[in-house]
């Protein structure tokens, strides 16, 4: 399908409207004539909401005593008991907020002259005062490496890959996507603030981190100092993750999606942003420009995202009562939600996966092509976790396409082990002599065309 055909006649869509749906779907640019979509600063400001973030934002601005601040159990915002669990300590807690700010004003002395608009007090800091500031940084980006590590195997595994300077970053991007995902998926208390005021408070401030230079707490400061490092990264695709998290909000977002374009829309704003954060950070080869490398990316994001959704389809679906398989698609393969919820496997369901995962290998075929568009020091990274996430389709495919009750996994062994092949596909040897392709061999076996998979 193409952008704007919205699919699905009177179906629920949880809290958006086939009306707005589609108007956020016009808006999408084709890249290549193919079939990635380009979404970036894709809003409808019209639509229910965004009109309720809207009103909290407001509520926010207009209660100082508010203020964006830690949450009320002194834990830095989406840092909860999952996070906790997960890292297997507090994160973030212990550090002085005063000394925070510090490091704020220390990291800003380092920006060039008007590259944030706040007027800055010229400060001298002395040698001792440099080195306590930089310990304090470097803590805080060994806790994002510590919260990649425990949420994220795959992805971290990548950035084991990377120079010093770009893992870094790249952790302090994930622990951001991170927090944003668990302010809007984590469980909440009764008298915990709600959930809109949060994402409001969340979007306030990134933009002033991003206009101001400006943080509240010390997980802030990777990004702020990243935000420097890195003049190219720009603010929009972190808003654009945010949108992505609005869609998951009950009563406002969807828990159905009737097609693929509606889920494509998704996959870019919690998925393919990710791509376009790290843009930055890796760089492009010589003769490659950023446009250039762009759908790659996206690509690759849209891909990562298919694959967490079959993947996921069972705990989804019986644990958050959300179905993101597309409901045209369903109805293709003779699939129904009921069946999904009582988690009954049969021919249909398979025939359903064999086409979901011919899809993802699309996105997977078209992502590889961005790989030697990166500078030399970030296509191993890529390229392994490329591959190590494209094999979670394969495990899929070997659990009998049983994504109701099991979960499909790639043990750490097994990713080391791929990443030798993808360090060898990195060189220039593998651009010689390439390996066998397994996954474009079952892309090009596939009984579905590039167009029936769009």
């Amino acid at each position: 399908q193409g952008a704007g055909q919205g699919g699905g006649q009177g179906a629920s869509q949880g809290g958006r409207s086939l009306e707005e749906i589609a108007k956020e779907l016009s808006t999408g640019r084709v890249l290549e004539s193919g079939p990635v979509m380009d979404f970036e600063g894709t809003k409808d400001a019209s639509s229910k909401a965004e009109r309720a973030l809207a009103a909290a934002r407001q509520a926010l601005l207009s209660n100082p005593a508010l203020g964006l601040t830690e949450t009320a159990n002194g834990r830095l915002m989406g840092i909860n008991d999952e996070v906790v669990a997960e890292v297997g300590r507090e994160v973030g807690s212990d550090a002085d907020p005063e000394q925070v700010q510090r490091v704020a004003a220390y990291l800003r002395s380092q920006a060039p002259p008007n590259y944030f608009q706040l007027e800055e007090h010229t400060e001298q800091f002395s040698g001792d005062q440099i080195g306590q500031f930089e310990a304090m940084l470097q803590r805080a980006y060994d806790e994002s490496g510590l919260v990649t590590e425990a949420f994220a195997k795959t992805f971290y595994l990548g950035t084991q890959l990377m120079p010093a300077d770009a893992q870094r970053a790249i952790w302090a991007v994930y622990v951001w996507c991170r927090r944003t995902d668990e302010i809007v998926d984590a469980p909440r208390k009764p008298s915990d603030p709600d959930m809109l005021q949060d994402l409001s408070q969340w979007e306030l401030r990134l933009e002033r981190l991003f206009r101001y230079g400006e943080v509240v707490d010390v997980l802030d400061l990777p990004l702020l100092d990243i935000r420097i490092k890195y003049p190219n990264l720009s603010i929009q695709p972190f808003l654009d993750m945010i949108r992505g998290m609005l869609m998951d909000i009950p009563d406002l977002g969807q828990d159905r999606y009737d097609t693929w374009d509606q889920l494509h829309l998704y996959c870019y704003r919690v998925a393919g942003t990710v791509g376009l954060m790290s843009m930055p950070v890796f760089g492009t080869a010589s003769g490659y420009t950023y446009q250039m490398a762009k759908e790659p990316a996206l690509s690759l994001g849209v891909a990562f995202q298919i694959t967490n959704i079959l993947r996921d389809v069972g705990e989804d679906a019986t644990k958050r009562n959300r179905i993101y398989l597309p409901r045209q698609d369903m109805e293709r393969f003779g699939v129904t939600e009921e069946q999904i919820f009582n988690q009954q496997m049969d021919e249909n369901y398979i025939n359903l996966m064999k086409f979901q995962i011919a899809r993802a290998r699309m996105y997977y075929q078209r992502a590889k092509r961005g790989v030697p568009m990166l500078s030399p020091s970030a296509r191993l990274p890529v390229q392994s976790s490329l591959d190590c996430y494209g094999k979670i389709l394969d495990k899929i495919e070997e659990n009998g396409y049983d994504s109701l009750t099991t979960r499909a996994y790639v043990g750490k062994w097994e990713k080391i082990f791929i990443t030798l092949f993808s360090w060898y596909k990195t060189t220039d040897m593998g651009q010689i002599l390439p390996l066998p392709e397994n996954n474009a061999d079952k892309q090009q076996n596939s009984k579905w065309t590039e167009e029936e998979l769009q």
